[in-house]
C-alpha cells in the first residue's frame, strides 16, 4: 500500500513538539514529505531537527499546494491565517487537519466549512486532549448514561501566571485573541464533546485587560517576563454558554490570573445521577478524574485510578499528539469520519467569537 503524502504549513512549535513527533509513529502509513514556513530557515531547520533528509521547503504555502504528491495539509500556522490556507488547501484537492482553533472568526469558519463541504476531501480540526485517558473514560460515562442528565458544566482554562513569551500569542492581528482562543478552546471542545450539547441558545461573557501592563517586577510570569509593549490580547475571559435545553456551561479562561486552583483542559460535569471532574494542568501533578455520586444514601467519591507503568516500555496510553494522529490517517485511510468532526469545532469558535463580541459590544449574543 503506498503511503499517504503529507506536506505541513508552519514549522513553529506545534510543528515540531506535536505533529512531527507524532506522525514518526505511523510512518508505516503516511509520511512528511514537505515543510513551508514564511522563513525558510526555520522549515529547514525543522528538517534537520527530525532527520527529514528528503523533504521539500517552501517558503510560500501556494507553490506546496501545487504539489501533487501531496495528499494531506496540516495547517500551523497563527489562528488568522488558517482559513485562507484550509480554503486553498481544499480547492487544491487535499484532506485538511487544522490546528486549533479552526478559525480567528465565525466568518472565516464558515468559509472553511464551505470549502470542505464543496471538496469531498477530509477535514478535523487538532483537539487532541480529547485522546487523553482521562477524557476518553469521562466521554464513556456520560455516553452510558451514568451522570444521567447533565445540565451544568464548567470548561477551566486557568493559568495563574503563565503567558507566553515566544510566537505570536500576544500579537492580537495575528491569533484573534489571547488565552480564550488558545486554551480557552480545549476546555471548552472536551466540556460540548462530553456533554453531546452543541445546541447552543445564547453566548455571553466578559474579556479583560487588566494584567498585561505589570511591571516586569509585578509579573512573575512562569515563563519570564512578558513585554508589556507588545501584549495587545486579554489576559482572561469569562463566558457563559445556555443551551436551548436549558442546561449551562460556565467557560473560564486565563494566562494570567490572581487565582489559586490553576488548571488547563479541565472540565467539571453536573448531572441528575452523577457529577464527574477532570483535574489537569497547573496546580495538578497528573490528570485526575473524579465521580461524586450518592451510594447507600450517602454521598461518596471515586477517582480513576493511576495507570501501570513499567520501565522501557510505553504501555497502553500513548501520548494524546499520537493517538491523534493514528486515528486521523486511519479516517482517510479507511474513509471513516474522524473524532473531531468539523461541524463541532466550528460551534466551539463561533461560541469563542460571541463571548469577544458580548464583552465588547455588551451584549448576550443569541444563536439561531
Amino acid at each position: 500500500m503506498a503511503k499517504l503524502k503529507i506536506g505541513i504549513i508552519g514549522t513553529g512549535g506545534i510543528c515540531n513538539n506535536k505533529h512531527l513527533p507524532s506522525l514518526a509513529k505511523v510512518a508505516d502509513k503516511a509520511e512528511v514529505v514537505a515543510l513551508c514556513d514564511i522563513i525558510e530557515d526555520k522549515a529547514r531547520e525543522t528538517a534537520e531537527r527530525h532527520n527529514l533528509s528528503n523533504v521539500k521547503i517552501y517558503s510560500d504555502y501556494r507553490e506546496l499546494l501545487k504539489n501533487k504528491e501531496i495528499d494531506i495539509i496540516h495547517v500551523c500556522t497563527p489562528n488568522v491565517s488558517h482559513c485562507e490556507i484550509t480554503v486553498e488547501a481544499f480547492a487544491a484537492d487535499k484532506h485538511v487537519l487544522c490546528e486549533k482553533p479552526m478559525a480567528a472568526t465565525t466568518e472565516d469558519a464558515l468559509k472553511m466549512m464551505e470549502a470542505w463541504k464543496k471538496s469531498g476531501k477530509k477535514f478535523t480540526v487538532a483537539y487532541q486532549n480529547r485522546f487523553r485517558h482521562d477524557v476518553q473514560v469521562l466521554k464513556k460515562a456520560c455516553e452510558a448514561g451514568e451522570l444521567g442528565d447533565i445540565y451544568y458544566g464548567e470548561a477551566n482554562a486557568i493559568r495563574r501566571k503563565a503567558v507566553p513569551t515566544w510566537g505570536v500569542f500576544a500579537d492580537k492581528a495575528q491569533q484573534g485573541g489571547g488565552p480564550l482562543i488558545d486554551i480557552g478552546t480545549h476546555a471548552l471542545d472536551i466540556t460540548l464533546w462530553c456533554m453531546n450539547n452543541y445546541d447552543v441558545d445564547s453566548v455571553g461573557g466578559q474579556v479583560f485587560y487588566k494584567l498585561g501592563n505589570l511591571p516586569e517586577a509585578a509579573q512573575g510570569n512562569t515563563y519570564g517576563a512578558w513585554d508589556t509593549d507588545t501584549f495587545e490580547v486579554e489576559d482572561s475571559a469569562m463566558g457563559f454558554i445556555k443551551f436551548k435545553n436549558g442546561a449551562l456551561v460556565n467557560l473560564r479562561s486565563s494566562w494570567a490570573l490572581n487565582y489559586m486552583d490553576a488548571r488547563e483542559a479541565a472540565t467539571t460535569l453536573c448531572g441528575t445521577l452523577e457529577g464527574a471532574e477532570i483535574k489537569y494542568g497547573g496546580s495538578y501533578q497528573a490528570a485526575e478524574l473524579w465521580f461524586n455520586k450518592v451510594r447507600h444514601g450517602k454521598m461518596s467519591e471515586e477517582t480513576l485510578s493511576g495507570e501501570a507503568l513499567v520501565d522501557y516500555f510505553e504501555g497502553v496510553n500513548e501520548p494524546p499528539g499520537v493517538v491523534e494522529a493514528k486515528q486521523w490517517i486511519d479516517s482517510i485511510l479507511n474513509d471513516t469520519e474522524p473524532v473531531v468532526k468539523p461541524e463541532e469545532a466550528f460551534r466551539v469558535t463561533q461560541i469563542l467569537d460571541a463571548i469577544y463580541k458580548a464583552s465588547k459590544e455588551n451584549i448576550t449574543v443569541k444563536f439561531d
